[in-house]
């Protein structure tokens, strides 16, 4: 099977030991409610050899035909009872509250540091991996530090406390689970290995399979026009299977370790049954006593199955822990900055630019030189893949620059702190990007909430989006949906411009996008692309000849160099590249 997970198939510094004890650092906020749940599953624990006592007692009454028992004994087993209903309702209650808080947690802590990645991180890794990052993974580490816990301390301390009663009873006969014990640890051991191993790649495979799903849901058109639905159900299918194939091999490993660990048990248990039958133990010992002692012995085995159990958890646990690590360790964008509160105007320049990235460190701007003072407007042309989009990444500092450097008034951007970088910094993507929230929310995005109403009104009015928006059922408070999929190409554009207005930056980048719009739509669009770049610092990668014949500066790009740059006219006359591309048409080019 061809599968993509490979890539995050990253060796881990830690040992499994390391990884666990990690994760039990995210309990010390919760440590109060924690440990009332570890009380609480203690005194469960604790209640368990009550019940043999309470057979021995009834079974020394029968025989002694002590009927005063008949008021003691109901009330006793009714206290054990009480007992552990308080110890399970402490334990099971507050696990739930540490669990559900420690989900959380992990996930804002995953998620947030996911926001300040580099975009090179985003570049290498496919989104369903992430997904699964903050919520399978996630859920598996809750599973082993508190599941994992719970099943260790109550049933561990349950099969500690019988036997302890088991021993002062009868310690000789008791020595037969002493003898099982190494053998179960090392069938323990091995299927830790095995479990780890397997429990990563069906993480992996589950990360496949949202990608699958996020590509198909986000690519549903191109699917049906192009038949590709038989294709997608092939490759979801070939996803699934391969989980269930590595589901199966846990599920094996689990289906023979256990019933042979029980099985060991068991060759205990019934030596200990041969034992106590022998005459010179019967005649020594008293009916309660035999009775007491069986008891508690045969409520051995379904803690320690339930223990045995608990190993895949943690495993699974320790493999979704070194998920989450693999992206928490990763280091965040690098903000070593110190300027943030100076003035500025927009004068951009380029000083010898170069810029490589990926595996194979291809090089894919080559001393790239030119200025914007500010107010003007730079356009950038091309084919595809000549590097204009890659320029317009390096200005906010996406990535950073290979050698050389850009100044914003004067300044290394890098000495600028990152946040303050961009807040002097607007978009317009070509690919508008939209939320599954309000118009007005989408609008006033991220630091703009604070803006006032008349401002917001504003920036909609001169991005001529205020007539669409009070044609929406409830106007500024109309969802939208995911990706703005409810309003049309040329409404969601001029959404992304009346954001871009209302930030009021001094610098814009314009990936402009007219393309595949209706007339009335392009020219609504058109003349607020006019009204936003007005006064502003503007980098154009431009698709239309309407933008650029008014730029002050045009760079034509061909292989990650600048290759002719001028205004409209004087390229033209100097029947080069942009005289070409202009001939051939810029809509036809993807420049």
């Amino acid at each position: 099977m061809n599968t993509h997970y490979e890539q995050f198939e990253r060796p881990s510094e830690l040992t499994d030991k390391q990884i666990y004890f990690r994760l039990l650092v995210y309990m010390k906020p919760l440590i109060v409610p924690f440990i009332v749940s570890i009380l609480g599953f203690v005194i469960f624990a604790a209640s368990q050899p009550l019940l043999p006592g309470l057979m021995e007692k009834i079974i020394t009454a029968i025989e002694q035909k002590d009927s005063q028992a008949q008021w003691v004994l109901p009330l006793y087993a009714l206290g054990i009872f009480v007992v552990r209903g308080i110890g399970t309702f402490l334990g099971t209650y507050f696990l739930s509250y540490v669990t559900g808080k420690l989900v959380m947690s992990l996930q804002k802590e995953v998620f947030n540091h996911i926001t300040a990645l580099p975009a090179s991180y985003f570049d290498s890794n496919a989104q369903g991996q992430l997904i699964a990052r903050i919520t399978s993974s996630v859920g598996m580490v809750t599973g082993a530090v508190t599941e994992a816990v719970k099943i260790v301390i109550r049933e561990g301390l349950t099969v500690i406390f019988l036997l302890a009663y088991a021993f002062y009873l009868n310690w000789q006969l008791s020595l037969m689970f002493i003898v099982v014990t190494p053998v179960i640890m090392l069938i323990i051991s091995y299927t830790s290995k095995r479990f780890r191993t397997i429990t990563k790649k069906a993480q992996l495979i589950a990360g496949d399979v949202m990608q699958t799903i996020r590509e198909m849901l986000n690519g549903y058109q191109v699917m049906r026009i192009f038949g590709g639905e038989e294709y997608e159900r092939e490759r979801f299918s070939k996803d699934l299977y391969e989980g269930f194939r590595q589901g199966m091999k846990s599920a094996k490993i689990a289906a023979i370790s256990v019933p042979t660990m029980q099985l060991l048990v068991a060759m205990a248990l019934a030596a200990v049954i041969f034992l106590i039958l022998q005459p010179a133990i019967l005649q020594n010992s008293t009916t309660g006593e035999l009775v007491g002692y069986l008891t508690a012995i045969a409520l051995l085995p379904k803690p320690i199955k339930q223990l045995t159990m608990i190993n895949p958890t943690i495993q699974a646990g320790i493999s979704g822990g070194e998920m989450v690590f693999n992206v928490l360790d990763t280091p965040a964008e690098v903000d070593n900055g110190t300027i943030d509160n100076k003035s500025i105007a927009g004068d951009i320049r380029f000083e010898n630019v170069t810029f490589s990235y990926g595996v194979k460190n291809e090089t894919v701007l080559h001393d790239i030189s030119f200025e914007i003072k500010a107010g003007q407007t730079v356009a950038l042309v091309g084919r595809s893949g000549s590097g204009k989009t890659t320029i317009a990444n390096l200005l906010p500092r996406f990535y950073d620059v290979s050698q050389g450097k850009i100044t914003l008034d004067g300044v290394n951007i890098q000495d600028y702190t990152l946040a303050y970088l961009r807040k002097h910094i607007a978009l317009v993507n070509q690919n508008v990007v939209l939320f599954n929230d309000t118009i007005r929310r989408n609008i006033a995005y991220g630091g703009l909430q604070n803006i006032s109403e008349e401002n917001m009104l504003d920036a909609a009015e001169k991005a001529y989006a205020t007539e669409f928006i009070n044609n929406q059922p409830e106007g500024l408070e109309t969802v939208i949906g995911e990706s703005g999929l409810q309003l049309s190409g040329g409404q969601r554009q001029r959404l992304s411009i009346a954001r871009a207005l209302l930030k009021d930056a001094p610098v814009l980048i314009l990936d402009e996008a007219t393309s595949a719009l209706d007339n009335e739509s392009e020219q609504k669009i058109q003349e607020a692309l006019k009204t936003v770049m007005q006064g502003r610092s503007t980098l154009v990668i431009a698709h239309r000849l309407s933008t650029i014949e008014n730029a002050d500066n045009i760079l034509v790009m061909e292989h990650g160099r600048i290759v002719e740059q001028g205004k409209h006219e004087e390229l033209l006359a100097l029947n080069g590249v942009y005289s070409k591309l202009h001939s051939l048409g810029f809509d036809s080019m993807d420049v």
